[in-house]
Formats: structure tokens, sequence, C-alpha cells
């Protein structure tokens, strides 16, 4: 496989952005094959890389997660001459992506409005907290507030327990993923047209808009939803039950077919025929008389029992895993999803590879996360052309 026939080899990425959104969405790129420039501040680099322990070689495991397939340059964006390498980088490139608060850039020159004047077919993409309009414009915005002011909180967790937010972070991943989908919507319409475009991702905006099954049943029925702890509220039974040994597996009966065979299996005698039971709907209406049903009989058997039947009969199931448990789970490694990374500093780290199965373009790291600063001169070299005494004399000026 050679690097040109990577879907995105012809395309570079100016990557303002730091921490989690922004630099997830410029690692997929970056998966497909694009160049991607990670602008850090000198002396100090994106906030992730400080987010330790644990780290390897230095560096956070946090940083590492998000950062593969780039190249780092340091610029003190704070100095006209760093503003100037910018805007010359800006030129050049096919995408810039920014995390800063609404305004901040305008006032050194280069927001969009500013940068599509000597790029018209650049690609700027902002990734804020709430957006570039609207009342909560200039509040700062973090995944985990935004958890909660997007409503996930007050539906996720126990029913009488605490507002629960997800364990990962959930918002700035998502927000990473559309913006992703929105540059290579805006990258084929530059293909058709020439012409660039302005792409406003908020954060808040992307966890509203992945409330899915749960916000559309408020918006049809005007109903708050209860939280169910690990119950579905569309769906019974869809939850951990505890089994003989102690453990716990999942069990997702998606439809009354399934609920049938699974009666049937568990010698739940009558209950598939059951009034309150008999299918989905009042199954749902009735959950709270059926689980402790399904719970009593669950503890006949050891989860890894209840799996195997299940599986015979092709009922949704699996056991609840922990991490040490994913990431030696023989399918897992099968899907190729955990890759050893060559390093400068740590010799070598595992990380999560690329869930995107291309077959004639599939992705692969090119490169490590790399070290801050690792790559400013040669940056500066082959996409500016600097000379090795500009190049010294921004150092010393401390620009770079």
């Amino acid at each position: 496989m050679t690097e040109n026939l990577k879907p995105l080899s012809d395309i570079t990425v100016l990557d303002l952005s730091r921490v989690l959104a922004g630099p997830y969405c410029s690692m997929m790129l970056g998966d497909l094959g694009a160049d991607i420039i990670k602008v850090e501040r000198p002396g100090l680099g994106d906030d992730t890389r400080r987010w330790n322990p644990p780290d390897a070689g230095g560096e956070a495991a946090y940083y590492l997660c998000v950062n593969r397939n780039k190249r780092s340059l340091t610029v003190n964006m704070k100095t006209p001459e760093g503003q100037k390498i910018i805007r010359e980088l800006a030129e050049k490139s096919d995408i810039v992506i920014e995390n800063y608060k609404v305004g901040t850039l305008k006032k050194m020159g280069l927001d969009y409005e500013s940068l599509k004047e000597i790029n018209p077919g650049v690609i700027y993409c902002s990734i804020t907290g709430f957006g570039q309009n609207g009342p909560y414009k200039d509040k700062p915005g973090y995944d985990f507030m935004i958890q909660g002011m997007g409503g996930v909180m007050s539906f996720t967790g126990e029913p009488e327990g605490d507002p629960m937010k997800v364990g990962v972070a959930i918002v700035d991943i998502t927000s990473g993923l559309f913006a992703c989908n929105a540059i290579l919507a805006a990258l084929r319409h530059r293909e058709k047209t020439g012409t660039g475009q302005y792409i406003d991702i908020a954060l808040l905006d992307s966890v509203v808009a992945w409330l899915a099954n749960v916000g559309s049943n408020y918006l049809i029925s005007g109903k708050v939803p209860e939280r169910h702890g690990n119950g579905h509220p569309n769906i019974v039974p869809y939850e951990p039950f505890k089994t003989k040994d102690g453990t716990y597996f999942a069990l997702a009966v998606g439809n009354d077919f399934q609920w049938k065979k699974f009666c049937d299996l568990a010698g739940l005698n009558g209950v598939s025929e059951d009034p309150r039971f008999v299918n989905n709907a009042v199954r749902v209406k009735n959950r709270k008389e059926l689980s402790p049903i399904i719970a009593r009989k669950m503890l006949d058997r050891t989860s890894e029992e209840w799996i195997a039947a299940l599986d015979e009969l092709k009922i949704p199931c699996g056991p609840i895993n922990s991490l040490d448990k994913v990431f030696s789970d023989p399918h897992v490694l099968a899907r190729k999803m955990v890759a050893d990374v060559p390093h400068p500093t740590a010799g070598s780290f595992k990380m999560v590879a690329s869930p995107m199965k291309l077959s004639e373009t599939p992705c692969d790291i090119r490169r490590h996360p790399p070290l801050l600063g690792e790559h400013t001169d040669e940056v500066l070299d082959e996409v500016l052309g600097y000379s090795e005494a500009q190049v010294a004399a921004l150092r010393e000026g401390g620009v770079i």
C-alpha cells in the first residue's frame, strides 16, 4: 500500500485545536492519510500533555490517545511573526481546525473571513462549547457540564441515584465525529464547486443531536424521561443480570420472537404468554414486575453458562468486561483494534487503532504522536521554504 493511495493523502490540515474534540477529528483525518500540522504553544503544547499519570516516555496517555499521524509545530500565535506563520500555512492548507473561544482568532487576523481572503478554497472548522451565535456563545464549555446541560445526566444512572455522566468524554468525541463528517462533506462540495466554507460545530448541538430515541421519545410524548439505570427506555428486557457465580452479563432481548425463545430456555413457563409480558409494549409498561422474575431465574446458572446457551439460540448477550478483558478479547485482537506504536522516548506503547476498515485504502499509524515541536524545523522548511537562518532567528526571538 503506497502512501499516495490514501484517501486524503493530498490534503493538508492546519490543526490549531487542543484537548479532545478537535484533536480527535484531526486524528481521524490523519488516519485517512491527511498531513496534519498540529500547532502548539512553545514550551507548553497541548494541555493534555500534562494530564498524567499515566504516561509513556514522559507523554501523558491522554495526549497519546488522540494525536497520532500528526506533525508538531510550535508557534507563539500571540506574536506578529507567529501570526504570519499561521497565515502562510493556512494559505497552503485545505482545512483549518480550531477550538478557541469565540472571537479570539479574529483579534489575531486568523478567523475564517481573514484566511479565506488569501485562500478562498479553505475549509475552516470551529469547534466550541456553544457555537458562534446564541446567548451562550461566550460561555466556556467542557464535556462534563455539557452532558448536564444537554440532558444526558438527567436520564443516566439509577432511578433514585444522583445525576450521572457517561464514563468517557462522549460529547467531545461525538463533536469530533460530527466535525470530521462535515469536513469530508465540505471537501466533496469543494471538488464540485472550487469553493471552501465555514463549519460551526458546537458541543451542545452535538449532544442534543445524539439524544436520538430518548430525545424523540420526549418530543413525541411530552413526557420527561425517567432514569432506568442500565435498563432501556423502549426495550425490555435489555439490562445486565447477576448470575450464580456473582458476575453479571448483559441481556438484550430485541424482539418478541427472541423473548419467546428466551423464556423457553430459561424455564420461565407461561411468562411469555402472560398478558403483562406478551409483547414489548406491555413489557416496557410492566418492567418493574418483570425484571425481578428474570433476575431470580438468572441465579440458576453462571454468566458463562448463560452466554453459551443464549449464543446458541442467537439471543443477543455478552459479558460485562473490564478493560483488561476488552483488550485481550480474541475478537478485539482479531479486528486489530490494538496497535503497538514505536515512540522516540517510550520505545513503544499500545494504543487503540482506527475502527475504520477500508478494503482498498486501509488506515494505518504512519507517525507516532509527536513530541512537542518535533517537526517545527521540518514544517517551516518543507511547507514554507524557510531557511536555516530564518528558523534560527524565529527561535531566538521566542516565536517558535
